[in-house]
């Protein structure tokens, strides 16, 4: 009965266990994002680009983020980002079992990030026991910091707010308080130029997407032709990563061995190993700017299909046009 009404005075949300808060030593805080914040669709826009992001940034690992929750309190995950994003390795275990080791490695990733991202700890929104007792408020405050540092032209959402609602225990019982928290800042305008073009063509512009996909899949069969062959639906024959592989192979210039791709993908598991492997590509000639989940290729998302082609199509279009330039000044 008491914890039920501390439960009501509070207005802890629905998924926060009354025990918890009881039991909280004295001089403690923990906060909490109220329910409506979790609903707000910058929030939840927020967490879908750290999500692609991270899985873009790992394809090659074959590590999939479903949920910053569940997915990243263990150090697993963070500890792979240090080593893709700061070549950092840390002398830990590679799957931490018990609850001892995995705050054990926590700390260390932790420690060493701090150190990456040049932060004193106490200016650091985020520590081992909220990281590692799967607090989002502070998984998402770190993530948004790595994502600054390692990754500054990374498009998050911009001037992300939640509610939260910060418990205190005092001698003389709880205290509560809700207050606004900053998770991204407001763009500037430098920022505003580097929004993302497809969801911005989506959005804004959706009766301008087909005529979008033919000029791109106009370009596309151009260089294709040589190979004999021709693509007809943007959204579905890219799904398994044959065309794609051999489209950038035919603009870079180079051969991929067929022993490296399934020329004829059978299974899921195949069409992935394709798209990762073109995603791969375009990351080494630096043409990919913004993340793409490897899976929603495979799935015939056309906004990420046309993001990863129009990659292609923005750097060997502008080529070709100033050539063309060049020759007609030449003659």
């Amino acid at each position: 009965m008491e914890s039920e009404c501390i439960y009501n005075l509070l207005q802890l949300p629905a998924n926060v266990e009354p025990r918890a808060v009881e039991e909280l030593v004295q001089g403690e805080k923990k906060k909490y994002l109220q329910p409506d914040s979790r609903k707000n669709p910058k929030f939840q826009e927020l967490q879908k680009v750290l999500m692609e992001w991270i899985n873009g940034a790992l394809f090659r690992e074959h590590i999939v983020v479903q949920n910053l929750e569940e997915d990243l309190f263990d150090g697993l995950i963070l500890h792979h980002l240090l080593q893709k994003l700061a070549a950092v390795s840390l002398e830990v275990e590679e799957i931490a079992l018990t609850a001892g080791s995995q705050k054990r490695k926590v700390t260390l990733v932790l420690d060493a990030l701090g150190r990456c991202l040049q932060l004193e700890e106490s200016a650091a929104k985020w520590n081992v026991e909220s990281i590692f007792n799967k607090d989002l408020l502070a998984t998402l405050h770190l993530l948004v910091a790595m994502a600054q540092h390692f990754q500054p032209d990374l498009a998050l959402p911009a001037d992300v707010q939640v509610e939260v609602l910060t418990i205190e225990s005092t001698k003389n019982g709880l205290k509560s308080g809700k207050s606004v928290e900053q998770i991204t800042g407001c763009k500037d305008s430098d920022q505003q130029s580097k929004v993302d073009v497809f969801d911005e063509l989506f959005k804004l512009a959706p009766e301008k997407v087909n005529a979008v996909k033919e000029a791109i899949m106009d370009f596309a069969n151009k260089k294709m032709e040589r190979l004999g062959l021709s693509v007809k639906n943007i959204d579905t024959q890219f799904a398994d990563g044959v065309i794609l592989i051999l489209l950038i192979g035919q603009l870079e210039g180079y051969f991929l061995n067929l022993k490296d791709f399934f020329l004829n993908p059978s299974s899921p598991a195949e069409m992935l190993h394709n798209v990762n492997l073109a995603m791969d590509l375009l990351k080494e000639a630096d043409l990919l700017k913004y993340p793409v989940n490897p899976e929603d290729i495979i799935n015939g998302d056309p906004k990420a299909i046309m993001r990863v082609l129009y990659s292609l199509f923005s750097k060997h279009k502008v080529k070709e046009t100033a050539e063309g330039t060049q020759t007609e000044a030449g003659s």
